[in-house]
């Protein structure tokens, strides 16, 4: 019998007053029995419309259904058959705006908690099973990615299960991408995103690290040179955006990235860290994205006073509801219809207050969302001592700037067809460095997207 509770399984989490002073994991995850409860909660639709809303198209149902049984290893086979990276998937893919909100359980009540049972089928597995994945009898040819982020393990895994030898360029020192750098420990763990890794490295796949493309090697070395017959570019977007107001250089504020990578990859939060990163007593964080809150919840973890400023109202806030939750539970205050104009400095240049302007919505710009405009002399002064600046990324230039024949937009995205081809023969862009700042699930869906498309073009070459 189907469990017809309006109501999903509530996720066990650390409390507030606890968790804002740890970087341990916020979500503790689903029992089994919870998981057994919440899968029969899954009315098996024939039509499968949660699978529409899955940018890798992982067999929603199939798998609920196994977990449901308790066939919990089974239900992990099916959904490792599309995703590269479940566990990782289960933490941080924004469900209730994919798979979820296409459920039926949630046209009167809360749908499934497919992300849950996600994550507690992958958790198991990674718990119980020590068996690396068998590595794929290899076709004879290469491929290159540049970028070990969310698309280019999708596209990395995808083709090594088909026998390509691959190989992955990562600029930095820990391979992960945006998983390692930019979502915290408290989110998404960083063994879990090794493990991940791991299995794909036991499936053939070879990751060089601290080799930046475009610096250390081309593109087009890698093909005339190194025999790669396919390249995927997934370099992400990892170029902060400023505001260009006055007070941006002083001492104490940051761009989201570098604050975010001292802490997630150089682990500043640590008493005896190489790297420490100065939150201050207050801190305010510009913007209102996933970004936003992973500052904004790092600098209150770090003791500061935290304060969110954004231009729009909540409505209109780009952020995962369950993590602007997670903000006001653990004590950070929202100041809505702000905008900063300048940032005021102390007498040895560091960071006094932050000058905003309050605003009034109007009619919806270019995003659709309502458009923020300036309310005439009105003005809020906010002492800080750090400043956090959240309001987007841009692919950096380094690649299209060395390499003839890619075609690019004018903010710096790569142009890309639907598979991922670009203007040069035989390479591939997905992620973040085709669309900007996206998210993770997006990014992987374009990764196995190319991946398909490379194997076709190789193929039939």
């Amino acid at each position: 019998m189907p469990n017809m509770s309006l109501e999903k399984n509530k996720m066990p989490v650390q409390e507030p007053d606890v968790r804002n002073k740890n970087f341990s994991e916020v979500a503790l995850g689903y029992t089994e029995q919870q998981a057994l409860d919440e899968a029969q909660r899954c009315l098996n639709c024939k039509n499968k419309p949660c699978v529409s809303g899955c940018p890798v198209q992982i067999d929603i149902p199939a798998f609920i259904a196994e977990t449901a049984k308790g066939n919990f290893e089974q239900a992990y086979k099916i959904i490792s058959e599309s995703s590269s990276l479940p566990a990782v998937c289960g933490r941080v893919c924004p469900q209730e705006n994919q798979c979820e909100c296409k459920c039926i359980r949630g046209k009167k009540g809360e749908p499934v908690g497919i992300g849950r049972l996600e994550r507690f089928v992958a958790d198991r597995h990674n718990a119980l099973c020590d068996t690396p994945p068998e590595k794929p009898v290899s076709n004879g040819h290469k491929c290159a990615v540049i970028g070990s982020g969310p698309s280019g393990l999708a596209c990395a895994g995808d083709l090594a299960k088909k026998g390509y030898d691959v190989t992955v360029f990562e600029a930095l020192h820990t391979a992960g991408g945006v998983l390692s750098y930019g979502i915290p420990e408290f989110r998404l763990p960083k063994n879990i995103v090794q493990r991940e890794i791991e299995n794909l490295k036991s499936l053939g796949v070879k990751i060089e690290t601290n080799t930046i493309v475009g610096k250390s090697v081309s593109i087009d070395e890698l093909m005339n040179d190194e025999g790669f017959e396919a390249v995927f570019i997934g370099s992400g977007a990892g170029l902060p955006r400023f505001m260009n107001i006055k007070g941006e250089n002083l001492n104490g504020v940051y761009s989201a990235n570098e604050f975010l990578t001292r802490i997630n990859l150089m682990k500043a939060y640590k008493p005896d860290s190489d790297t420490p990163v100065k939150a201050g007593t207050k801190a305010v964080i510009v913007g209102g994205g996933n970004v936003a809150m992973d500052s904004a919840r790092c600098a209150r973890r770090l003791g500061a006073e935290t304060y969110i400023v954004y231009r729009r109202t909540e409505k209109e806030l780009p952020a995962r509801a369950e993590e602007i939750e997670h903000a006001k539970e653990e004590g950070i205050v929202f100041q809505f219809l702000t905008n900063p104009v300048e940032i005021k400095s102390d007498e040895k240049g560091w960071v006094k207050s932050i000058v905003c302007q309050k605003m009034q919505l109007s009619e919806p710009d270019a995003s659709g969302r309502a458009k923020p405009v300036p309310i005439p002399d009105a003005f809020v002064e906010i002492d800080c001592d750090c400043v956090i600046m959240s309001i987007g990324t841009s692919p950096n230039p380094l690649i299209k700037n060395t390499t003839d024949g890619l075609d690019t937009q004018k903010w710096g995205g790569i142009i890309a067809d639907e598979d991922g081809l670009t203007s040069k023969t035989a390479v591939y862009a997905g992620g973040d460095a085709v669309t900007g700042a996206a998210t993770v699930i997006l990014a992987m869906g374009a990764g196995k997207k190319s991946a398909q498309a490379i194997d076709e073009y190789i193929k039939n070459k």
